[in-house]
Order: structure tokens, then C-alpha cells, then sequence
């Protein structure tokens, strides 16, 4: 039996070597069976909440179509995920490939398991936010900060046999440019060029990275952005967005909840902007302000500012490395420039105009005719290659084979002719392990797909295929469902 191990951890705080001892874990189980681990699958610090965003997990997924392996093995049903739909999916998959699951904290897993477990590790994630959820309530109604470390604040050390963590108090360097923001802004400039002034001055912003427009604009009705931390104002909000993750998609989407269910708490100790300066700035805000509609999930400005082109997210500016985004209506440039003024590269580029570029130089790479030659002799001599050392392998494990099988017919017929010790029984177990291990490399083998040959008319339909190749890319269709970049590496602009 040719056996796989699937291992994950989910939290940052766990140790990395969590994947190695449920590796090790399950590898004593394949010997106690008698099987033969092939592939290890694993995935840190990554929660089991969405099959999606898992690599590891996918790359079992694709693997069990190709029939790479007879068993799958993991430390417990909840390592496989800790959602029941997933866990169901994937073990209707595993099913139809015929492949077996088997939980070292079980035994061999069935639907009933699937059903009853699967249910229990989903209800243990809910439990879990839930008691995350009760415990930032509890922080920010006494008054500390549930959260994350707002700019122009730093913990207070916790006093020695103290119970509860998680005081601030304001930290005079980065308080003083909080103000100087806040009256930027009320005195008329921008997000972005207050930004550009820091970043041209040296003065580093939250995390010690430079400032974005974003940072400081940031959205008014989730409460982000520097402008709207009510915190500046002595004011703690809490429970503003909720986050709930897409079914499609595995991100997770911010949803603003009704006002009632906001937990506001005066904190007049952790005020930095005067009243009169945060209602200016609030006064302002509300002056530019312009409606956008939103999605169903609430993203304003997706329609306007995230459309998807066929570059969207691939383009690099070939000077500071940054993204190459759409900056102005069908124009990219560089996004570090635009926002946070740290790069020098101001040229921006039409997108059809880029695209057409782009597009054509892939098309006339691949005709070119003596690349398509070198390609089909290469891949000729690949196919002859990789034949040739599989029927040689195949050769040499079945010599193999047959040695281990009379070496066992050796110890059989010493042991009927009342020849039995330890050395024996040492002997014979070898045996029957080492044949077992053959047995499944053979099986493995024969399964293998083996490189098929060329059509003789194969540069022809290449050709043709390549030629069909800008118009397929450019339909809105392949645009919308292109979920990994389909070029090897991102593409530079300088």
C-alpha cells in the first residue's frame, strides 16, 4: 500500500516542528501497517477553516485525481479541516479515487467519523471565536484596546502578578505627528501629499514602513485609516466590522454592523487630537466625501478602483519593485510613487496599449519556428529518456523481487524443518518488509503516466493554438476566473 501524510498546524504561536512530530506520528503508523509513505503533504500556521487558501491541501486534492497514492494518513480528522463541508468534499474525493483515510488518533475513518467528528471540529472553531469574540469584549469595556497597537501608542509592561494585559499609553514622538496630520489635513491637503511629505522628511509610519494615502485616509464607516481611529479623540470603538469568509473565495470580507452594536468606551487618558481639531477634520472629511455604490459585501469602492484586467496584480515596477497598478482610468503606474512618493518612477503606461505589447511578444516568442522545433526534439528526447529509465527501474525492482521472494522461501524452508531463533525471525521480517516496499514500487510503476508522443502535425496546431491565444486571454470570462497569475513571473515596467 503506497500511503500519504497530511500535516497542519494553525497558529503562529505553535512550534514549526508540530508538522514534523505529526509526521513522524504517522510514518510509525505506516510501518505498523506494513505501508510505504510516498508523499508528505503539509500546511503551517494556516487555519483549517478554508480548503482554499491551503497549498498543501491542494496539492493532495490534485495528487489523489492522479491516483498517486493508496492511503491517506493524518494525526486526526481535524488536521484535514475544521469545516464539515470540506471535510465531506474531500473525503467523497478520496473515495472516488479509491483511496482509504486512516487517523492515527483512530484507526481507519469512515462517513460515520466524517459526519460526527467533522461536525464537532466546526463547532469547536465557532467555540473558539466565540470565546475570542467574549474576551475583546471584555477588554474594551474596561477599557483597554482588544486590538492591534494604533500608531502614537505602545503597551504598558504588565506589573508583575497582574491579571490582565493590554494597557496603553501614548508614546510624545509619534503623538506629536498624529497632530501634525490631523492639521495637515484640516488645513486642506491630502492624504497623499501629507504622505509624500513624511516619507521626503525620513519620518518612519506605523511598523516603521513608509506612509500611504491609505494609511491615513483609510475608510470612514469601518473606522479605519489614522483619520478615523476614534481612539485619537479619547474615544475606544470597538466591534464595528464584523469579518465573515467568502464560501468562493476563502478571503475573508469586512461587513459594517449596525450602530447599536458598536462598544464605545471613553478613554480620556489616551487622548491626542483636541476635540476642535478631530471635529475639523470630521467637518472636512464630510465636505469630500462622494457616495460610491457598494457591492453585497460592502466594498465600496470595489467596482470603481479594483476592476480585473488580464495584468491586474502581475506587473512589477521594474525600479523599486513595487506593484504597477491602475493609477488613473486605463493607465498603470507605479503604486509606490503614486501613494507614498518613495520611488522615483513617475512613467505610466496605457493598459491596452501594454497589454497589445505584451501579448505580442509572447505570441511571436512562442512561434518562432526554431524554438517550436527545439521544443518538439527536446520533448522527443525527454519521452525516449524517461521511457527507457522507467523500463530499467521496472527491470531492476522486479530482480529484485524475485531474490527477496527465494531469499523467503530460504527462511520458510528452514524454519518447516524446525529451524527457528531470533535471528531467524530478524530475517524474516526484513524480508517480507523489503518485498512489500518492492511490491508497491512496482504497483507504483505501472500506474505512472508515461510521456505520450507528439502528433506528427503538432507545430501546426501549436501554431494555431497560440495564434487563438490574445483573443481567449482577453475575454472578460478568462480575466474574471484567472485566480493564479498564469505567467512564471511577474512582468517589470520602468
Amino acid at each position: 500500500m503506497r500511503a500519504a501524510v497530511y500535516a497542519r498546524y494553525s497558529s503562529e504561536h505553535q512550534r514549526e516542528a508540530s508538522i514534523d512530530d505529526q509526521i513522524e506520528v504517522c510514518r510509525r503508523y505506516a510501518v505498523a501497517q506494513g505501508w510505504t509513505i510516498v508523499e508528505s503533504y503539509s500546511d503551517a500556521a494556516v487555519s483549517g477553516a478554508s480548503a482554499i487558501l491551503r497549498p498543501g491541501f491542494q496539492q493532495l486534492m490534485f495528487d489523489t485525481d492522479r491516483r498517486k497514492f493508496d492511503v491517506l494518513i493524518c494525526e486526526a480528522i481535524d488536521r484535514l479541516g475544521r469545516k464539515l463541508a470540506d471535510v465531506a468534499a474531500m473525503y467523497d474525493r478520496l473515495t472516488f479515487a479509491g483511496v482509504k483515510v486512516h487517523a492515527t488518533s483512530l484507526g481507519p475513518v469512515t462517513q460515520m467519523h466524517i459526519g460526527i467528528l467533522g461536525t464537532m471540529a466546526q463547532m469547536m472553531l465557532t467555540d473558539m471565536r466565540d470565546k475570542v469574540k467574549r474576551g475583546q469584549l471584555g477588554r474594551a469595556r474596561a477599557g483597554r484596546t482588544p486590538g492591534g497597537l494604533a500608531y502614537g501608542y505602545e503597551v504598558v509592561p504588565q506589573a508583575t502578578g497582574a491579571k490582565e494585559g493590554g494597557e496603553r499609553r501614548i508614546v510624545p514622538t509619534e503623538a506629536a505627528v498624529v497632530v501634525r496630520i490631523f492639521m495637515e489635513y484640516a488645513a486642506g491637503r491630502s492624504p497623499r501629499k501629507i504622505a509624500h511629505l513624511l516619507n521626503e522628511e525620513g519620518i518612519p509610519g506605523p511598523g516603521g514602513r513608509p506612509w500611504g494615502d491609505t494609511t491615513i485616509r483609510g475608510q470612514a464607516d469601518r473606522g479605519t485609516g489614522l483619520l478615523n481611529n476614534t481612539v485619537y479623540n479619547g474615544l475606544l470603538s470597538w466591534n464595528r466590522c464584523s469579518y465573515v469568509k467568502d464560501p468562493q473565495t476563502g478571503l475573508r470580507v469586512a461587513r459594517v454592523n449596525p450602530r447599536d452594536q458598536w462598544e464605545e468606551v471613553e478613554v480620556p487618558g489616551l487622548r491626542i487630537v483636541h476635540p476642535e481639531l478631530w471635529n475639523a477634520v470630521k467637518a472636512r472629511q464630510a465636505a469630500v466625501q462622494f457616495e460610491v455604490n457598494k457591492d453585497p459585501s460592502g466594498q465600496a469602492l470595489n467596482r470603481a478602483h479594483r476592476r480585473n484586467f488580464l495584468l491586474s496584480g502581475l506587473l512589477k515596477c521594474g525600479c523599486c519593485g513595487g506593484g504597477y497598478t491602475i493609477i488613473s482610468p486605463d493607465r498603470y503606474g507605479c503604486a509606490a510613487h503614486r501613494s507614498k512618493n518613495t520611488c522615483a518612477n513617475s512613467n505610466t503606461i496605457k493598459r491596452q496599449h501594454l497589454e497589445s505589447r505584451v501579448l505580442s511578444g509572447l505570441k511571436d516568442s512562442m512561434l518562432a519556428p526554431d524554438l517550436v522545433a527545439d521544443f518538439i526534439r527536446a520533448f522527443a528526447a525527454e519521452s525516449a529518456s524517461i521511457r527507457a529509465e522507467a523500463i530499467s527501474s521496472h527491470s531492476r525492482l522486479k530482480g529484485e523481487l524475485a531474490d527477496v521472494k527465494r531469499r523467503l522461501e530460504g527462511v520458510l524452508q528452514a524454519v518447516e524443518n524446525g529451524a527457528w531463533n531470533n535471528s531467524l525471525q530478524t530475517r524474516l521480517t526484513e524480508l517480507e518488509v523489503r518485498q512489500t516496499t518492492l511490491e508497491a514500487k512496482i504497483a507504483a510503476g505501472e500506474t505512472e503516466e508515461v510521456p505520450i508522443a507528439l502528433h506528427p502535425n503538432a507545430a501546426e496546431i501549436y501554431k494555431r493554438k497560440v495564434t487563438e491565444l490574445e483573443a481567449a486571454l482577453l475575454t472578460p470570462m478568462s480575466v474574471q476566473k484567472r485566480a493564479r497569475p498564469w505567467p512564471p513571473s511577474s512582468i517589470r515596467s520602468s
